[in-house]
């Protein structure tokens, strides 16, 4: 498998016709909306792993006060439960319908029942962005200051894998994000590094014009591989645009890589195709006025992108009207009606099949495709 580092930067109402009835029009339909005066609920991840059983985290925010949250269903979404956590949760992974854990600013749970229970594991060697297990085992975890971990004992024990450390930067600017597999023996790690601006005061949404103005400047973006389950990783580096948010695998040999850019740069997002049998890549998607946040690709070949569009120049400052855009093999993108009600700054998809996949606004929203 030849994976090029440069490719991981790009309702109608029923009806009655000749007394027959006609179908609703297919379209993300809400599910559960956080609603409350004086507060708002932030979703951070969103997981289904099951068609019935899913989890959404994130904190429900009043005032300066934030409490780490979690909403669980076990009936694919008709009704949802609110759960208190105990630590601000930042990403989730599940392996089966029942087990998963949640990486939180402060370390790693496990819970055995969908979100419904949690039990802290012991500690992690530093500060976790993502995780991975290929089986109750065999896992990975992608972390701050340039740290890749390895666990054989199901996340009671971790060691740091060297490649991890060996791209150049420092690693106090450097983080590795995410992680995916497309089998058990193939998958990759990303991550950059992007030293402070000494231009940069303020936080982009206190001063929306600097950070229009703002020059983008490439930095590096890094990239670790394995063909043998993690046995052993072959790392990489590359000054680029932009920083790799997510890799997805869904057909033999196909894969998509979404790249996220500043608010500076010509295009919010790009979406490139990985061809791992070819070691072919090129941009499959891109534009302007589509900040694309969150991508999937089926089994079948068929690719999801979800995101908002953008208003104004500054973006991911004012929340966007939610959009998913749908493509088969002929690469034609077609436009999937949403609830006019779904408005964010970002989105995060979570797929078990064609017939049941969700969307979550990190404002307090989670959608169905009905």
């Amino acid at each position: 498998m030849k994976w090029a580092i440069a490719a991981l930067v790009g309702v109608v109402a029923g009806a009655v016709v000749f007394g027959q009835a006609v179908k609703p029009a297919e379209k993300w339909r809400v599910q559960y909306f956080y609603d409350e005066d004086k507060s708002s609920l932030h979703i951070v991840d969103l997981q289904f792993p099951s068609a019935t059983r899913g989890v959404a985290v994130g904190a429900i925010v009043e005032g300066s006060s934030q409490k780490p949250t979690a909403v669980v269903t076990s009936d694919g979404g008709a009704h949802w439960q609110t759960m208190k956590l105990e630590e601000p949760p930042v990403s989730l992974f599940f392996l089966g319908e029942n087990l998963g854990w949640m990486v939180t600013s402060k370390g790693l749970w496990q819970t055995t029942e969908t979100g419904r229970n949690w039990r802290k594991l012991p500690k992690l060697p530093g500060q976790i962005f993502r995780i991975y297990f290929l089986d109750e085992k065999h896992g990975f975890a992608a972390g701050a200051k340039k740290k890749v971990y390895e666990t054989k004992d199901g996340g009671q024990t971790w060691t740091s894998i060297a490649a991890a450390a060996e791209p150049p930067g420092n690693p106090d600017y450097s983080a590795y994000t995410w992680i995916s597999f497309m089998d058990a023996n193939r998958g990759i790690v990303t991550g950059w590094n992007v030293p402070p601006r000494r231009d940069q005061r303020l936080p982009d949404w206190m001063d929306p014009e600097a950070a229009i103005n703002r020059r983008d400047f490439p930095h590096l973006t890094y990239s670790m591989e394995t063909r043998d389950g993690g046995k052993t990783w072959k790392s990489s580096s590359a000054s680029l645009f932009g920083q790799v948010s997510r890799v997805r695998f869904g057909a033999p040999g196909l894969g998509l890589s979404l790249v996220e850019y500043g608010p500076a740069f010509r295009y919010p997002s790009e979406v490139y195709r990985i061809d791992t049998k070819t070691g072919k890549n090129s941009t499959l998607y891109r534009d302007r006025r589509f900040a694309v946040s969150d991508i999937w690709v089926t089994p079948a070949g068929t690719a999801y992108l979800a995101g908002v569009q953008v208003v104004g120049q500054a973006r991911n400052i004012v929340p966007g009207k939610v959009q998913v855009l749908r493509s088969g093999e002929n690469s034609v993108w077609t436009e999937m009606a949403v609830d006019y009600k779904a408005v964010a700054n970002r989105v995060t998809l979570a797929v078990v099949d064609e017939k049941n996949m969700w969307l979550a606004t990190d404002n307090g929203m989670i959608l169905k495709l009905q």
